[in-house]
């Protein structure tokens, strides 16, 4: 699995290059986005437009960066496919997580 890492301006946007997050790329997933959050600025778009589907192990995988990111960073999320988004709406994570409709929508909010 590899990332997309690029920066927009303040922020970093992650893009997985995976159409699943599911047990047998969640670890994977944790170690490159770790490495890819140590020098990332104060707010991280997870873009997971090109996710299609996502699993328990994935949406673990998702909720343990925002774990092992430092107190003064964010995750945030955009481009949920269908399918992911009924895993974040079902689990309740929408309540956890900042949600954007785009990575466009990420970058001109002011959070």
């Amino acid at each position: 699995m590899e990332l997309c890492v690029e920066r927009q301006g303040e922020v970093t946007v992650v893009r997985p290059d995976q159409p699943r997050l599911d047990a047998m790329v969640a670890v994977l997933f944790k170690d490159r986005m770790k490495a890819a959050v140590e020098g990332a600025g104060a707010r991280v778009v997870l873009d997971l437009s090109g996710v299609g589907f996502l699993d328990s192990s994935g949406l673990g995988a998702v909720v343990a960066v925002q774990r092992f990111m430092r107190a003064e960073q964010r995750l945030e999320l955009a481009g949920l496919t269908p399918a992911v988004a009924r895993v974040f709406r079902l689990t309740r994570m929408e309540q956890i997580f900042t949600i954007h409709a785009g990575v466009g929508d990420a970058l001109r909010a002011a959070v």
